[in-house]
């Protein structure tokens, strides 16, 4: 159920600009050379403020599960 949760929250992110553009600030952090850090415990937190429970470990296997990135190439088919 929390891994269902974590990918609800990923489809609302693509589909609201205005929330996409909260978490990029609170959650996302530039270094000096220009590459993009993502905190996923600040990652965690912003998604409980919208009402999405997961964990940092289910927030891994949304981002590196090949299945629901493939789930979606074949919806778009």
């Amino acid at each position: 159920m929390s891994l269902q949760q974590a990918n609800a929250f990923y489809d609302v992110l693509m589909a609201d600009e205005t929330i996409y553009e909260k978490y990029f600030n609170k959650c996302c952090s530039r270094s000096l050379l220009g590459s993009y850090h993502w905190d996923k415990t600040k990652i965690v937190n912003f998604a409980a403020t919208l009402g999405y429970r997961f964990t940092e470990n289910e927030l891994d296997q949304v981002w590196f599960d090949s299945e629901h990135s493939t789930n979606e190439q074949l919806s778009l088919v």
